[in-house]
């Protein structure tokens, strides 16, 4: 069957995933455990008395599809921010408009948030008035915990709901339904002979899936256009920039970024970090690196690392993009630049490995608390030496379970601050654990 100029311009014009958007909740892949049958979303939306909510999951399952259809199955107004572009005033502009609505006795708007993680305490606070007086429904969508990311108060006033990866055979499904009924793909004879390559590259991701397929099938010619493993991974290896902005990509970026500065490198640490502001990074992501990093890699070689770690992360989420480019490049340079230890990690990996082998030993009786007589009486807390009473406030006494006394964990690394550590548990401790 030809395709008319239309069809073609279409399908050159607008990606397939947008294409095969669903409409409606019998269209929409996946998420039964929400929206199935009887599930408690599709309840409340059967009910035409849905909460604000925060839609909580990773990347191309379907957040901003189901905000929307949720929007036109109740048929209210529904406007759309992106926290990566929108600033207070765009917030208090569409809140405006739903107060008017409400005035005029409207049914109230659905307010959806893309990237609600991306909003600062400023921004957040914002919506607050709005969602208490009922003036919006607020729907966020976000790839982050949010406990961490979205600030208490307006937490409290959404349920959150958290979508999970849509499954191989939803995937399949999303496939031969876009070969079937979209007006471009249905008309070309599409064969796909193996799924696994396009099915790993997606990574769960429904986007990038379609897109992935589209590119594919863009790229070949003839009547009939047969799919397979190997088509399908030479093509995209050749067009990996085009799709894969949060997937390999980006965790090869963020290890690489990574390995820079555990290398003292601060000139590539610094170019890594320019690439991932070039592609949209979260900053708040990368400022959460560096704080485990300060610790992991850094750690009492320079425990000032942590310090200005912490400090960074505060920033950023204060100021947010464009300036916060130079509070993220003084922090890695510093970082890149300073002494390293990973001591303090291997100290907790072994003593999590020691935990998990033996179990839960009993605490010795003289470091037990003794809130009680009778715990007294038995002997918790005897003969315990408070450190505070003896000369440089220190006394040799047993802390550990008597079946791992002298277990050493941490071990100071060779760096000049580390030394002194290692000199002045040595002092103390003498042989006892080998320092």
């Amino acid at each position: 069957m030809l395709l008319d100029d239309n069809e073609i311009l279409m399908a050159t014009i607008i990606p397939l995933a947008e294409r095969m958007r669903p409409a409606n909740l019998d269209e929409y892949a996946g998420q039964k455990h929400l929206i199935g049958s009887g599930a408690v979303l599709r309840k409340a939306i059967d009910n035409n008395n849905i909460p604000s909510m925060i839609l909580w999951g990773p990347p191309g399952v379907g957040k901003t599809t189901l905000a929307y259809i949720i929007s036109k199955q109740l048929q209210r107004p529904f406007f759309s921010l992106s926290a990566i572009n929108s600033g207070v005033k765009d917030i208090r502009e569409v809140i405006d408009k739903a107060a008017a609505m409400k005035n005029f006795e409207q049914k109230l708007p659905v307010l959806f948030i893309d990237e609600i993680h991306r909003f600062s305490k400023s921004q957040q606070d914002s919506l607050l008035g709005a969602v208490e007086r009922g003036i919006v429904t607020l729907i966020g969508a976000t790839t982050e915990n949010p406990s961490f990311e979205v600030i208490s108060a307006l937490l409290s006033r959404c349920q959150v709901y958290l979508l999970k990866h849509l499954s191989e055979d939803d995937l399949i499904a999303l496939l031969q339904r876009a070969l079937t009924e979209d007006a471009y793909l249905s008309k070309l004879k599409v064969e796909i002979h193996e799924y696994e390559a396009l099915l790993r590259l997606s990574g769960g991701d429904a986007r990038k899936l379609l897109n992935v397929l589209d590119l594919v099938v863009n790229a070949l010619d003839g009547d009939t256009r047969i799919i397979t493993n190997k088509l399908v991974l030479d093509h995209i290896q050749q067009n990996m920039a085009l799709y894969d902005k949060t997937g390999e990509q980006h965790y090869d970026i963020i290890s690489a970024f990574i390995k820079s500065i555990r290398g003292s490198d601060p000139n590539a640490a610094v170019y890594w970090l320019a690439r991932m502001i070039a592609g949209g990074e979260d900053p708040l992501f990368i400022a959460r690196r560096l704080v485990i990093l300060a610790s992991e890699d850094i750690g009492n070689a320079n425990p000032n690392a942590l310090l200005l770690a912490n400090n960074c992360f505060q920033a950023v989420n204060v100021i947010g993009f464009p300036e916060s480019r130079i509070i993220l490049s003084q922090t890695v340079t510093y970082m890149a630049s300073s002494p390293k230890s990973n001591a303090a990690y291997e100290a907790i990996n072994t003593a999590q490995e020691i935990v998990a082998r033996t179990g839960d030993l009993s605490v010795p009786l003289h470091i037990r608390n003794a809130p009680t007589k009778l715990m007294k009486d038995i002997g918790y807390g005897k003969e315990y030496k408070y450190s505070h009473a003896y000369e440089g406030n220190f006394e040799a006494q047993e802390y550990f379970p008597d079946s791992l006394s002298g277990t050493k964990l941490y071990n100071p690394g060779g760096n000049q601050a580390e030394q002194k550590l290692r000199e002045r548990l040595k002092m103390l401790w003498k042989d006892k654990y080998g320092y």
